[in-house]
């Protein structure tokens, strides 16, 4: 079995028409997450954390954000090319943990869609994600209200086993 972790931070946009994005659901109310690709802070923790335990790097690795082509895109890209190379490394998911760090919005009224995302986006059981979330009461710039974090550990295990 294989183990990796994975932190993104982004803050809020000043761009009120941005869609705020947090595991491919777009959560209402914004403001967006600023960010060369279109932000989500959930998804690109998920892709470092599985690179991470693949032995592939991390997402600035893999998809550059000085490459033009990943202007805007939608970080289920960046999930599912990450996927390909784990597969291709002999390597399937065995569960997932995600924390989202933030103040606003409130992340209860969204885990259970923001969970249930990820596992389609992953293709594993809803069983085998998580997704909570905590404020730093206060503390820091995601205690501000200025952005969002969000940790993400991944198990593989052999794709023969999982």
């Amino acid at each position: 079995m294989r183990i990796g972790q994975g932190l993104d931070v982004h803050p809020f946009s000043d761009d009120t028409s941005r869609p705020l994005l947090l595991g491919g659901v777009a959560i209402p109310g914004g403001p967006g997450l600023e960010g060369h690709s279109d932000a989500d802070v959930v998804l690109h923790a998920l892709v470092d954390a599985l690179a991470g335990a693949a032995g592939l790097g991390d997402i600035g690795t893999l998809f550059g954000a000085e490459d033009p082509v990943h202007v805007g895109a939608a970080s289920s890209v960046f999930l599912d090319g990450v996927l390909g190379q784990v597969a291709a490394r002999g390597w399937a998911v065995a569960n997932v943990d995600c924390t989202i760090v933030a103040e606003r919005p409130r992340i209860g009224p969204h885990r259970e869609a923001i969970a249930a995302s990820v596992a389609r986006l992953l293709d594993v059981p809803a069983d085998r994600v998580n997704v909570k979330a905590t404020t730093t009461d206060g503390l820091g710039f995601t205690g501000r209200g200025q952005g969002i974090a969000c940790l993400a550990v991944a198990l593989l295990l052999p794709a023969s086993a999982a």
